[in-house]
């Protein structure tokens, strides 16, 4: 659905609560060219690779065998 910028300033309750109620977008134009997009916020899910890129200390010997005493955990 696409409505003007004096419109959308008018309803704007309206037209937040209609895009609540069935999720479909709004699209709000200045002069009939789109500007803005109004819809329903989706938070994006944490990506594990991104929350542990950078995390390694260092990298030494990655193929060699981790000893039961090297473990800081068995500590």
């Amino acid at each position: 659905m696409q409505i003007s910028k004096s419109r959308f300033k008018a309803k704007a309750l309206e037209f937040f609560r209609r895009v609540e109620e069935t999720g479909e977008p709004l699209i709000v134009t200045d002069h009939g060219k789109p500007k803005l997009e109004i819809r329903l916020y989706h938070p994006e899910k944490a990506d594990p690779l991104k929350e542990l890129k950078g995390s390694v200390t260092s990298y030494t010997d990655p193929c060699e065998p981790v000893g039961a005493d090297e473990w800081e955990a068995l500590e």
